[in-house]
């Protein structure tokens, strides 16, 4: 199915050529304005097929075709269930269950959120928020490589808030902070981090929601996105995750993942401006934690 990206001329465009308004009003890349002028009827000006040197005026009316992108060939379609919040011809927001990677690997070559997809749309998956296999919530997909970059370049703005809910060890003080560590590669693993003076800025703000007396339900919002940025933060601090095989102790007998949920977006939408907002609640293995006694307390206190 053909997707057009339409404009109506402002004012101060009047006199530019139609490649100017794509750009500036379209936020089309030259990448994807060549495509557009290889399809026929690719770049129209009032509904007639022009060159993108033609000159427009104020209320005229530019119209781009965004071509669809073939499906990935290394991506197996596999029918299964997908928690869809919200769903549109540009993009996805996705409640995904922890333990479920986001693209193929070794070992997990139909088992991903990416064979799902492309199973109920056909098309290229495009995470925005990329989440751990471990990490459970709510993540973006765009549809297409245009609102891909648009998404992408809105990530870390007032135009697309993430925050987490996460169960870390002991109780967290003070109860509000912020972590401004940078972040690197720790030496001599393909995988873990480690706070450095050489590494990346990175800056995670917190909050404690409560405790109980043996963990505390703290909630994060990020204002980079780093590899393993609040798991390397919250151990950085003192407070690892509970279940945390890299940066904690991991206790399968608990919870078997590192206890992190993506429970907020909200976001601007790239293509018709609306802001939209969706929550996912707690997920059950991480309520059990706020509920455990302290070792050696007396249950029936």
């Amino acid at each position: 199915m053909e997707k057009r990206l339409t404009v109506l001329v402002p004012e101060n465009m009047d006199g530019r050529m139609v490649k100017d308004v794509a750009r500036s009003c379209l936020s089309l890349s030259s990448t994807r304005l060549k495509k557009a002028k290889r399809i026929p009827g690719g770049v129209t000006l009032n509904g007639r097929e022009v060159y993108v040197v033609e000159r427009v005026h104020a209320g005229d009316t530019v119209s781009i075709s965004i071509e669809d992108e073939a499906p990935s060939e290394n991506v197996t379609p596999v029918e299964g269930e997908m928690d869809v919040r919200y769903e549109d011809e540009w993009l996805l927001i996705i409640n995904k269950p922890a333990h479920m990677p986001v693209h193929p690997s070794a070992g997990h070559a139909q088992d991903s959120l990416a064979n799902l997809a492309a199973a109920k749309w056909g098309g290229v998956f495009r995470p925005v928020n990329r989440l751990d296999a471990g990490t459970s919530g709510l993540m973006v997909a765009a549809k297409d490589a245009h609102v891909h970059a648009l998404l992408s370049k809105s990530l870390h703005s007032g135009d697309f808030v993430r925050k987490y809910l996460a169960v870390a060890e002991g109780i967290v003080e003070p109860e509000q902070g912020r972590i401004d560590a940078p972040i690197a590669r720790a030496p001599g693993s393909a995988i873990a981090r480690c706070v450095s003076p050489e590494g990346q800025h990175a800056v995670t703000d917190y909050r404690v929601i409560q405790n109980n007396r043996r963990v505390s339900l703290v909630e994060l919002l990020l204002e980079t996105g780093r590899t393993h940025q609040i798991r390397v933060h919250m151990a950085h601090i003192g407070h690892p995750l509970v279940g945390d095989f890299l940066y904690g102790t991991e206790d399968k007998a608990r919870i078997t993942r590192p206890a992190l949920h993506s429970y907020f977006l909200e976001l601007r939408h790239p293509m018709t401006g609306e802001m939209l907002r969706v929550v996912s609640e707690l997920p059950e293995d991480m309520k059990k934690l706020l509920e455990e006694k302290m070792r050696g307390e007396d249950q029936h206190l």
